[in-house]
């Protein structure tokens, strides 16, 4: 009888330790009908993975190179990556990113008629 009252009393503490835990991490007054306060966890949104970030990373990457092929001009801008290319790793990883691709001749191309 003794042992049963013990195990219970654990599982009690236990679960007032747990729910205890829970609330160090956020929680929320909540006002009941007779005036009591009663604290709540907080719920907080999970973060996931930023890709709308990243998109916008992309989309900025792209208009920016978009600009510099529509005010160097294509040639001069291919010539600039040949000799990006023929440089160290370093340089031609820029010009593997900065190569022209169909994306950045539209914007070069919406841009060069903009002006």
């Amino acid at each position: 009888m003794a042992d049963a009252q013990v195990r219970d009393f654990e599982k009690r503490v236990r679960q007032i330790d747990r729910r205890h835990n829970k609330l160090a991490r956020g929680y929320v007054h909540l006002v009941e009908r007779d005036g009591l306060l009663v604290p709540e966890e907080a719920s907080f949104k999970r973060r996931s993975f930023p890709l709308r970030a990243i998109m916008f990373v992309l989309i900025g990457f792209i208009l920016f190179k978009g600009i510099i092929v529509s005010q160097v001009g294509i040639s001069s801008y291919s010539e600039r990556l040949e000799s990006l290319a023929e440089g160290g790793a370093v340089e031609q990883a820029g010009a593997w990113l900065m190569q022209i691709d169909p994306f950045t001749l539209a914007v070069a191309e919406l841009i060069a008629s903009l002006f």
